[in-house]
């Protein structure tokens, strides 16, 4: 039906299903394709990424779309490659243009089917692979604008309430090259330090697929999950529980449990650790008593705070055992591990599928990993590849989900060495993380000088008061930051801190 949306400055024409319903801030119009006829040509389109390491900002309608081109192995980790409209303007769930009045005009999905939103000169539009879920149009100011839709996504979705504290993770640091000894050793260094959690990520495990203790940790995870209990930490611990590496007991045995191509193999969901990779199928009963025991057991081991990683391969285009659609077959899935876990237990997502893990999670990832060196010269073009900058970029344009859950820009750093960052680029790293309100670092104390150390003691024990004064620009306790530099690309970069 054809419907006009008086927003007082502006009129909007536009086709949609069924008659809208005002709500604060905007109207509420029903599931179904939606197309809004906006006047005001080319201009600033906001898109959304898919999952955590998905591109998202802010670019024009009559400019270059963003996205990860010309790499279709990168795109099917890190975005919807079933979707991915490389050439044309448009991203995940929620989009936005900007009126000749600075107000913003944003669409956005309340609810799952992998809903998506695009732009061009004339036309601000709305589509979904399954159309169940209702649509939100509001104008007005940006902030308020997102805002209003994240709690309108909120109400439906739910929002968790636990919050993480500062956390030190092992990646940033040792990577894969973790043992019990080397973890027992950081544990003792950090006591008396203000963390709340100590994490262990990659490299516990025998294989990505199988969640058991290696060779590494012979006393088993649970002692280690004591003697980070016994220094004052929550412990923590990375799985990726809905991804097998083909070598795994899970894929080599029972590949019936694992989604399959049109071919009826297995199939390929991703690519890392110098293999592809494949996805459980957790719409199977078995698939579900996998996942439990699995959590069961590390939970088990005394581990509550878990780091869910790769999470969206359990929403991957595939061929499944029922017909649900792949974001409610995700989602089913995680309210299970959630069910099994408790409420007590600290979620963390990445690579998770942003909306359909509201509720579940308790934080998620909202950028790219980040790394010891500002960007990487041979990947221009990919803003989901791995550096501080991409990190920050992606990070930054999603503060508005911070009304969903805590969002998680990566690690920071403290360190000089082994480091390629400047002390201008640790900062900004650092004004990210403050800004979003989730504090994590890498850097273990022997790598830091004395006054690195007492820097990082005042950080993770600050609590800063933001204030939002533009799209990029904040308030940290009364220091005036303004990412736009970083953002557009202007900032100044250091030889030194740029790899490829």
């Amino acid at each position: 039906m054809l419907h006009t949306f008086d927003f007082g400055s502006v009129r909007i024409p536009a086709n949609v299903t069924g008659a809208p319903i005002a709500v604060p801030g905007g109207h509420i119009v029903p599931a179904g394709p939606v197309a809004l006829l906006h006047p005001f040509g080319d201009t600033e389109f906001y898109r959304h990424g898919w999952n955590s390491w998905s591109p998202s900002g802010w670019a024009r309608t009559d400019g270059e779309t963003i996205g990860i081109k010309d790499s279709p192995r990168r795109l099917l980790t890190a975005d919807d490659a079933a979707n991915e409209t490389p050439h044309l303007h448009s991203g995940s769930a929620v989009g936005a243009v900007v009126g000749e009045d600075g107000n913003v005009l944003l669409l956005g999905a309340l609810g799952l089917g992998t809903p998506r939103v695009g732009a061009d000169g004339n036309v601000l539009w709305g589509r979904a692979e399954e159309a169940s879920a209702e649509w939100f149009v509001g104008y007005g100011p940006e902030v308020e604008v997102f805002a209003a839709y994240a709690d309108l996504v909120a109400a439906r979705l739910g929002r968790r309430s636990l919050r993480a504290g500062a956390v030190w993770s092992s990646w940033y640091s040792f990577f894969e090259d973790i043992d019990e000894d080397t973890i027992a050793r950081t544990v003792r260094d950090l006591a008396g330090y203000p963390f709340d959690v100590f994490q262990l990520d990659d490299g516990w495990e025998p294989i990505v697929g199988d969640w058991t203790a290696n060779a590494k940790f012979p006393s088993g995870m649970a002692a280690t999950a004591r003697t980070i209990a016994d220094a004052g930490f929550r412990p923590g611990l990375w799985l990726a529980p809905m991804i097998a590496l083909p070598d795994s007991d899970i894929a080599r045995t029972r590949p019936d449990l694992l989604v399959q191509d049109d071919d009826g193999r297995p199939l390929v969901s991703g690519y890392n650790w110098d293999s592809h990779y494949y996805s459980l199928d957790t719409t199977q009963a078995e698939v579900k008593d996998h996942l439990r025991e699995v959590f069961e057991r590390v939970t088990g081991w005394g581990y509550r705070y878990l780091k869910l990683d790769f999470m969206y391969a359990g929403a991957i285009t595939g061929n499944r055992s029922t017909g649900v659609h792949r974001e409610t077959a995700y989602r089913e899935a995680v309210e299970h591990i959630r069910s099994v876990v408790g409420d007590d237990v600290y979620l963390l997502g990445c690579g998770v599928p942003m909306i359909p893990s509201v509720g579940v999670f308790d934080g998620a990832r909202v950028g790219p990993d980040v790394a010891a060196f500002w960007d990487n010269a041979e990947r221009v073009g990919d803003p989901s590849g791995v550096g501080a900058r991409n990190s920050i970029v992606s990070s930054i344009n999603r503060a508005w989900m911070k009304r969903l859950y805590e969002v998680d820009p990566d690690a920071i750093y403290f360190r000089s060495a082994r480091s390629l960052l400047s002390d201008g680029e640790r900062q900004a790293l650092r004004d990210t993380a403050a800004v979003l309100e989730f504090r994590s670092t890498s850097d273990p104390l022997a790598w830091l000088t004395p006054a690195e150390r007492g820097e990082l003691r005042d950080y993770m024990e600050e609590t800063a008061l933001i204030e939002q004064t533009g799209r990029y620009a904040f308030r940290i306790s009364g220091r005036e930051v303004d990412f736009t530099p970083i953002v557009t690309g202007e900032a100044a970069v250091e030889a030194a801190s740029v790899v490829g």
